[in-house]
């Protein structure tokens, strides 16, 4: 059984460098101290120059796919560098999805337009089902995403007739913190009034990959007794395989993950 939240009174923090801020607000509100420990980092893309090229082709797109908040902040900043389409004047013609609410609505508030994404779900199957996703034959789709990352939208979309152009406009760089005081936290107990640490947040399987690296032997036996809230069953697919035991399903979002730290029993699939 998780923990009630009166016990969850610390939550580290593992998503990308910067984007914690609103989340470690939040937390602070329903009396959870934010524990950050950015792991890996958003970066500029690798080929600046192929980026541009393809976003010149805008235009003649049909669609904007939007993969991830990170995809919508780093690509619509590459948009406003370029001196072919420029923010204010993104296309009308073109029309955008993204795959869930959190890549939606920095979107909409950018470009000012509707944004299709899910009724169920926020990932790429959920967007992919779609009814709009399903008569692609002869549209070009633009694809804002990372290096590397899943392959399925793009190989569906083309399966489908689409031309797929990959806007790849961001890349991950791993980071490797020092974590010896953070283990003698998580050990002893921190802070006065705080828990060493009741609960962790992950975000993709690539950020579980890397704390597990970063932690190492010396800290697998308090990964694996310390609950892990994940937004996607494949996150907590693989939890599970690095033996974590509480593994917790969450919402998307940051509103997914205060809704089950909220919830006093565990949601289901977890």
């Amino acid at each position: 059984m998780l923990p009630s939240l009166s016990r969850i009174r610390s939550l580290l923090i593992t998503r990308p460098a910067g984007l914690s801020d609103g989340l470690a607000v939040r937390l602070q509100d329903i009396g959870v101290e934010p524990i950050v420990l950015p792991l890996i980092e958003i970066a500029p893309p690798p080929d600046p120059a192929r980026l541009a090229a393809v976003l010149s082709c805008l235009s003649d797109c049909q669609w904007a796919i939007f993969v991830s908040p990170s995809a919508v902040r780093m690509g619509l900043a590459a948009l406003s560098e370029n001196p072919i389409e420029t923010l204010s004047a993104f296309p009308v013609s073109v029309r955008l999805a993204a795959v869930g609410e959190g890549s939606a609505k920095p979107l909409r508030d950018a470009v000012g337009r509707s944004v299709l994404i899910p009724t169920e779900g926020a990932d790429s199957e959920a967007l992919l089902a779609c009814p709009e996703m399903q008569a692609v034959a002869g549209l070009r789709v633009m694809l804002f995403r990372g290096v590397g990352g899943r392959s399925l939208l793009a190989d569906t979309l083309t399966a489908r007739g689409a031309t797929v152009m990959h806007a790849v406009c961001y890349e991950r760089r791993r980071l490797t913190p020092d974590v010896a005081a953070l283990l003698v936290r998580w050990r002893t107990g921190g802070m006065a009034q705080s828990c060493g640490m009741d609960a962790i947040s992950v975000t993709s399987t690539e950020i579980l990959d890397q704390l597990v690296r970063v932690l190492g032997e010396a800290g697998r036996e308090l990964l694996q007794a310390t609950p892990l809230f994940v937004p996607h069953p494949r996150i907590a697919e693989a939890a599970r395989a690095y033996g974590v035991r509480d593994v917790r399903l969450t919402g998307p979002g940051d509103a997914g993950l205060i809704v089950a730290l909220l919830s006093p029993e565990p949601s289901p699939g977890s």
